[in-house]
């Protein structure tokens, strides 16, 4: 169920960092395109920048996904070039608003940096852990399959004693079957309420059937969730405080610029606000 997110994510994060320039791979090189060599460093950087993607995979699992992507987006940039699109003025109009844009962007991103302080973030997470409340949470390991006579077929060579991760490898969707530590909220209903009526060890002796198809669950282990360390924190909070942040930024900029703006009529209309205050501002 993870796993299927993964693609949008790297695609996310391949615009926000696009190709740039490691013992992996072969002599750390990832693929080559058209002569043009594509780094495992490169994907890795882009995965280490990215959290929405480490939640949803490891690196191994990003890396064959991504390594496709690069190389498909290397192969499309190579053909454009080719072409002389970038002579084109559509290609030049395009991308002056594109330059206008990240103008824009990088400055905010450089102001919202200066207004977010080590102190904030400690602070956020300080009042984080003491508000935090531990929640039932398990490991569990599961397979995927299209159809229920599927499902039972994998539960009986269960009972056997076939090895449930060896049978995922042969018959789950999803061929990592560990799912790591999750709550109840985080799955859906269906998958939810049946695991977490279960005991470490326990397997499903039935199908789970969910929008996803019919899972067999395995739970390895069950216990008490326990607050996020700082340090696997702090970027997510900082995220959050520079969001927060934005608005009064947008506003300061706006009320120190010389603006002017004209209705149809040719009479001026009021300023306003960049981003409109509420209650919750004052």
């Amino acid at each position: 169920m993870k796993t299927q997110y993964i693609t949008a994510a790297i695609l996310s994060a391949l615009m926000l960092n696009p190709l740039s320039a490691g013992a992996e791979g072969k002599d750390g090189v990832a693929a080559v395109v058209n002569g043009d060599k594509i780094t495992v460093s490169e994907i890795r950087k882009t995965y280490e920048s990215a959290p929405q993607i480490q939640t949803q995979a490891t690196f191994e699992q990003f890396y064959p996904q991504a390594v496709t992507i690069w190389a498909n987006s290397k192969a499309l940039q190579s053909a454009a070039q080719k072409s002389g699109v970038e002579n084109s003025e559509e290609y030049k109009q395009q991308l002056e608003a594109i330059k206008a844009d990240l103008l824009g962007k990088v400055y905010l991103k450089q102001e919202i940096e200066k207004r977010v302080s080590d102190n904030d973030i400690r602070n956020f997470y300080n009042q984080y852990k003491k508000d935090f409340k531990p929640q039932k949470e398990m490991r569990a390991h599961h397979i995927l399959v299209d159809n229920e006579d599927t499902a039972e077929d994998i539960i009986t060579k269960i009972k056997k004693g076939d090895d449930f991760n060896e049978l995922a490898k042969k018959y789950s969707k999803e061929k990592n079957a560990d799912l790591g530590y999750f709550t109840k909220d985080m799955m859906v209903p269906e998958f939810g309420e049946v695991a977490f009526k279960m005991k470490k060890g326990e397997y499903t002796k039935e199908p789970i059937k969910t929008k996803f198809g019919y899972h067999i669950i395995k739970v390895d282990d069950v216990r008490d969730s326990k607050p996020v360390s700082y340090e696997d924190a702090k970027e997510q909070i900082r995220a959050r405080l520079a969001q927060e942040k934005l608005p009064a930024l947008l506003n300061e900029i706006v009320a120190n610029a010389k603006i002017e703006k004209y209705q149809l009529d040719g009479k001026l209309m009021p300023n306003t606000p960049a981003v409109p205050t509420t209650p919750a501002d004052k």
